[in-house]
């Protein structure tokens, strides 16, 4: 009977979760809502919820270890715990910075450097298959800068000055409008009195949504800045080139190597992973963050931070080589020969 290893990639909007078997071959997947710790309302519902979906139809006797991929890992302990325990699984998991699952879901390097941009935002620098440093990931209130909530939030702010006067129109007014309220601005110019209606509806309504659904819910608007700058809005353009130039200086910053004291390291110590929806997916900030990082900065997009998750599980319980081959074939990256 071989063993089974469990890996859970939990983020601010969603959680994903792989068992994968000894040699790399995932037997099961799971998915359900945000479990970052900082602005999930229910991160071991979410995890637990996952969990029970990725171990369908298995026996979960068979599973020999588990990886949770959790931001704010000192606090995620607790919730990845609850749900593990929950699914009736023995033994504990072990709790890794997400950043870590995200970099090993795309590489099978042990050394190298990430940048998430997701929700959240952060960058680590890997040696070892470990963070040896980091940059940001602080939450939404503190940091995050260059992320989703961080951009929506801007993209909430810039709306509600255009409408008192304090900056100049932007189309965000419309867009922010039609997302939050479900209707857009009234056609041309505002009345002063129409503003401030429309700014008390706005805000009455962002702050019930962040009550009911947590901080992530800001988010959601990123998208409506990505669809504004691609209309050519400046006000929008001004954010996403803002959140750019915040991510790349996280990364750079990130890269240093702690043994190389305070000075720049010379790249990113190996792969330059780029993780989170806005840099994997074709957005206008992914866009931006490739023309800040430049032409000579090699990367690589993340792929699956559970399926790395699983990895880092079974490289704890396997022989080395054993453990490489089951990694890469996670990756989708062994060999044709190996594979008959």
């Amino acid at each position: 009977m071989t063993a089974l290893f469990v890996g859970v990639d939990g983020g601010g909007t969603s959680t994903r979760c792989a068992v994968a078997g000894e040699t790399g071959e995932v037997a099961g997947r799971g998915r359900s809502g945000g479990a970052n710790v900082l602005s999930a309302p229910d991160p071991a519902a979410s995890l637990l919820t996952a969990l029970t979906a990725a171990l369908e139809g298995l026996d979960r006797s068979r599973v020999a270890g588990g990886v949770f991929g959790l931001a704010g890992v000192a606090r995620a302990e607790t919730p990845a715990v609850q749900a593990w325990r929950a699914a009736g699984l023995a033994g504990l998991p072990v709790v890794v910075p997400d950043v870590l699952v995200a970099f090993c879901g795309a590489t099978p390097d042990p050394d190298g450097t990430v940048l998430v941009a997701g929700t959240g935002a952060m960058a680590a620098r890997i040696r070892g298959r470990e963070v040896v440093r980091r940059a940001d990931g602080l939450g939404w209130l503190l940091g995050d800068e260059g992320s989703g909530v961080w951009i929506g939030r801007h993209a909430l702010t810039r709306a509600l000055t255009a409408l008192d006067g304090r900056t100049p129109p932007t189309l965000l007014v419309d867009l922010v409008a039609a997302a939050v309220l479900g209707r857009a601005a009234p056609a041309g110019e505002l009345s002063p009195e129409i503003c401030r209606q429309l700014t008390r509806q706005l805000v009455s309504a962002v702050y019930e949504q962040v009550d009911s659904a947590g901080a992530a819910w800001l988010g959601t608007l990123a998208p409506v800045v990505d669809d504004a700058a691609r209309r050519g809005d400046p006000v929008a353009g001004d954010i996403l080139d803002e959140a750019a130039r915040r991510l790349s200086r996280t990364a750079k910053v990130a890269a240093r190597d702690p043994r190389d004291g305070e000075g720049d390291a010379e790249g990113y110590g190996g792969p330059l992973v780029l993780a989170g929806s806005l840099l994997t997916e074709p957005t206008e900030l992914a866009r931006r963050v490739h023309a800040a990082l430049g032409d000579r900065v090699p990367w690589t997009p993340a792929r699956d931070g559970a399926a790395g998750a699983a990895a880092l599980a079974i490289r704890a319980a396997l022989p080395p080589d054993r453990a490489h081959q089951a990694h890469l074939r996670l990756l989708d990256r062994v060999p044709v020969s190996e594979e008959r």
